[in-house]
């Protein structure tokens, strides 16, 4: 196998583990009002993902990274390109870590409340804005031979963008609601649980209707198949929700999102970034990418730092496994 396609594979795997492992912070996030009815119980949910938010980060920095290395073509293309919307991303994510910082700082309720909003907004901005970006990039994008973006922002709140936007949304939320639900006792799982309950059917309504435009604009049989076993997956958590079986409908979620990640990069390849005014203008994982001996020794670098990481950041979870319950949370 190429090296251009095992790194195109390694990057997908980067992307889907940040969505998998971030979307519930974010779903947390945006849940923060909803769920949160007193400054004890919103500090639950914010201690609900405390240990583990900043490392669920480390994934986009690295898949960042590894796309500038990798593929600097692609690097230099999209972060040009999608100028504005990243940096909203970028805006949003450094407010919302802020947030979690400095909202216990002080006693004050206008002082938490505007930290609340923030960590609010921080949450749903990138939650809708990486649906966009990632709906933009397999549907196509205006590159000239040179293999620049020569549209504007508001080519890419296109219908099909747009709807990843909400997808991603829905289905965050969604995953957010579930983690609580697991990781939370008492009344608070109870209440995340009939949530979640409710939650359920307009993401499978959202997320089916994104998953089959994509098949039906990009036809490939191996990303119809990814996307019917994340259908199948998310259809799965809706029933599992139901029934009060919080891990198993937490697996199904995650299953959701690693499956609709891994059916857009499926129906991405051999492309990284198509072009809609020429094919011939589209980034592949072929003019796109570094020198073979970078990507050697990329490769030899990733086998050896890889398990680390993951062993690592598997034995956060472990430790910071048990429920959390509002009496747990002083006064």
């Amino acid at each position: 196998m190429e090296l251009t396609t095992v790194w195109f594979a390694l990057i997908a795997l980067l992307w889907t583990g940040y969505f998998l492992l971030e979307g519930f912070d974010f779903g947390v996030g945006i849940l923060l009002p909803v769920l949160g009815r007193t400054d004890r119980e919103r500090r639950l949910l914010i201690n609900t993902i405390g240990p583990v938010w900043d490392g669920n980060e480390v994934w986009l920095i690295v898949a960042g990274g590894a796309t500038f290395a990798a593929f600097p073509e692609w690097y230099a293309t999209l972060f040009s390109g999608f100028y504005l919307p990243l940096l909203l991303i970028l805006v949003a994510l450094i407010v919302r870590g802020v947030a979690f910082e400095y909202r216990g700082k002080r006693d004050g309720g206008r002082w938490k409340k505007r930290w609340d909003i923030a960590i609010v907004a921080g949450s749903l901005l990138p939650a809708v804005l990486w649906g966009v970006a990632f709906g933009n990039i397999v549907r196509g994008v205006k590159l000239d031979t040179n293999h620049e973006y020569v549209g504007g922002f508001l080519d890419l709140l296109n219908p099909y963008g747009l709807l990843g936007g909400l997808t991603t949304l829905t289905l965050f939320t969604l995953h957010g609601a579930v983690f609580l639900a697991l990781k939370t006792g008492g009344e608070m799982r109870d209440r995340a649980g009939r949530l979640a309950t409710r939650l359920a059917p307009p993401a499978v309504v959202v997320a089916g209707a994104f998953l089959l435009w994509t098949g039906l604009a990009h036809p490939d049989a191996a990303g119809a198949m990814l996307a019917a076993a994340a259908a199948v997956a998310l259809i799965a958590a809706t029933l599992l929700i139901r029934v009060r079986r919080e891990g198993w409908a937490f697996v199904a979620t995650g299953a959701t999102l690693v499956l609709a990640v891994f059916a857009l990069f499926v129906t991405l390849f051999p492309n990284v970034m198509p072009s809609s005014l020429a094919d011939a203008n589209s980034l592949t994982t072929t003019n796109a990418a570094s020198s073979h001996y970078t990507l050697t020794v990329m490769t030899w670098v990733a086998v050896v730092f890889t398990p680390v990481v993951l062993l690592y950041q598997g034995w956060t979870y472990w430790v910071f496994r048990q429920r959390l319950t509002v009496d747990r949370i002083p006064a």
